[in-house]
């Protein structure tokens, strides 16, 4: 048993097959002595790690272009917790390939993931008038698939690099609708204590709204903004089982570990009615928070101090 909690502590799962965005994405960070796991689909990826079978998995939450990626953002949110302890950006541009032999005029159907499909329909729709999507759980998927001769489909929209591991025939290169797209990838583990601030950090929440509350998504968005916190991403779902209700998948910048972050967290817990976190990790980008005056924590320190004064009798 401690072996193979060994072994498993060394693997991280992502969204496979090989030759996906999420493979280069893991590529920037995998530990050289981790072993790379491949899983089909999102949740597979997260279950990997709730399981055991793996330490991180390495999964997409985000497109410039189409936005969330609500598999991941859905995994989130429910079952066991999970916590994203860091991010990756990947610049994305698409490849369309055949197997060898296949004419142009001969793809009726495309078969890829569809947030590549969403990210290039215009562009298929005008090169190829009529051509249909054929949804696969991955781009490297449905380009493994095309390869092994077991596709529904006659072609298939993918990364340049599994145009070349699975043998396919490029017919197009650099296939978008908005040239420079990328995808944030993120890297997620079990709970555990969070790290330390860097000052260029994110905080990842999933916030069910109370039902029937007129103003209730008012009444959220107050609780950030009153503590001077920028909500930089907001991402509205369905509560299965529960029509009519959302929650609320959100980013904020700024770390757990800081006044005003923990201030919109005791907030949110009052107004609303379930906060999950979902992790307080370093921007990939580097860009530091900007806290205006007020909300930093030397603020929050002096005023906390200010009212202990007034109930000593000494604060006037």
């Amino acid at each position: 048993m401690a072996a193979k909690q060994q072994s498993n502590a060394q693997r991280w799962a992502f969204l496979g097959p090989f030759g996906t965005f999420c493979e280069q994405a893991l590529s920037q960070v995998l530990p050289e002595d981790a072993e790379a796991l491949p899983c089909t689909g999102e949740k597979a990826a997260l279950d990997a790690v709730r399981n055991g079978d793996a330490v991180r998995a390495v999964v997409p939450i985000e497109n410039s272009v189409e936005g969330g990626v609500n598999a991941t953002i859905d995994s989130l949110g429910h079952g066991s917790p999970l916590v994203i302890v860091g991010e990756v950006y990947v610049p994305v541009g698409f490849t369309l390939c055949v197997r060898k032999g296949t004419a142009r005029e001969e793809i009726k159907r495309v078969g890829t993931h569809p947030h590549a499909w969403a990210q290039c329909r215009n562009w298929l729709t005008e090169n190829l008038p009529g051509v249909r999507h054929v949804p696969a759980t991955s781009t490297a998927a449905g380009a493994k698939l095309l390869a092994e001769g077991e596709a529904s489909y006659d072609a298939a929209l993918c990364s340049a690099i599994s145009a070349t591991r699975y043998q396919l025939e490029v017919v197009e290169e650099n296939v978008a609708d908005n040239r420079g797209g990328r995808t944030r990838f993120v890297v997620v583990a079990k709970p555990g204590v969070p790290g330390q601030a860097t000052g260029a950090d994110k905080t990842t929440l999933q916030i069910t709204l109370r039902s029937n509350e007129a103003g209730a998504l008012l009444s959220m968005l107050q609780q950030v903004k009153a503590r001077g916190v920028n909500l930089s991403r907001i991402e509205s779902r369905p509560v299965a089982a529960h029509p009519g209700t959302y929650s609320f998948s959100v980013d904020l910048e700024g770390h757990v570990r800081e006044e005003r972050v923990q201030a919109v967290l005791n907030g949110l817990h009052r107004h609303c009615q379930k906060v999950r976190f979902i992790g307080s990790y370093p921007r990939a980008d580097h860009q530091e928070t900007q806290v205006e005056i007020g909300s930093r924590d030397q603020d929050f320190v002096a005023a906390r101090a200010w009212v202990d004064s007034v109930l000593r009798g000494e604060g006037i």
